[in-house]
């Protein structure tokens, strides 16, 4: 794809220096050559194995950005108390700190109102059943996830893939459904916000 001759190029050390999170957004509309031009760019990215289990939603419809927007806001809630709570990290002044809380309300509360969403997804990617794998391997990872169901590990190596119908396509026979990948903490979760990392016996075979 060749260049846009209207944007300005910059180097990689530039660019990454002066990076900033923007919060508030323009309702210009975004030129469909750009859209492009992003994804494009976008699907550059490596990927584990070279799997490339990604896709991106755009959405541009307003009603659909409103409706996505309020559950952004609402899911916004859950952070806004995080942030509370943990209150201003020691490499912030207090003046920045509050700088940086009021343009994220802005854009907690303002999301619905960009003119075009990106959204990323991940598709699932099919795994070998255990059984298919040498039986020594297939002992090693069952060592692995008992290893780190004992030790509690707060990023189990076993991803749940969950499907759910999509909240604005509705219910009905043939809603549109997606993957949502959560990580498991195990049974006891509750401990995890207190639990000091111990020492462990390593797994058998490593």
């Amino acid at each position: 794809m060749t260049a846009d001759p209207t944007t300005p190029e910059i180097g990689l050390f530039e660019a990454i220096y002066s990076a900033r999170s923007i919060r508030r957004l323009k309702a210009d509309p975004v030129p469909e050559q750009l859209i492009t031009r992003i994804l494009d760019a976008a699907i550059r990215a490596p990927s584990g194995g070279n799997a490339q289990s990604w896709a991106f939603v755009v959405v541009r419809d307003p009603d659909l950005r409103h409706q996505l927007g309020a559950i952004y806001r609402k899911a916004s809630d859950i952070a806004e108390a995080i942030y509370a709570a943990r209150g201003c990290p020691p490499h912030l002044t207090e003046r920045q700190y509050a700088r940086l809380m009021a343009s994220g309300k802005y854009l907690w509360d303002h999301m619905g109102e960009a003119p075009v969403l990106v959204i990323p997804c991940s598709r699932r990617v099919a795994v070998p059943v255990r059984e298919a794998l040498p039986p020594d391997i297939a002992a090693r990872w069952q060592d692995e996830v008992a290893y780190a169901e004992r030790i509690r590990a707060p990023a189990s190596i076993r991803h749940c893939h969950h499907h759910q119908p999509h909240p604005l396509r509705g219910r009905g026979q043939g809603a549109a459904r997606h993957p949502r990948r959560r990580v498991d903490l195990g049974a006891d979760a509750d401990r995890l916000a207190d639990r000091q990392i111990r020492a462990a016996d390593p797994p058998s075979g490593s």
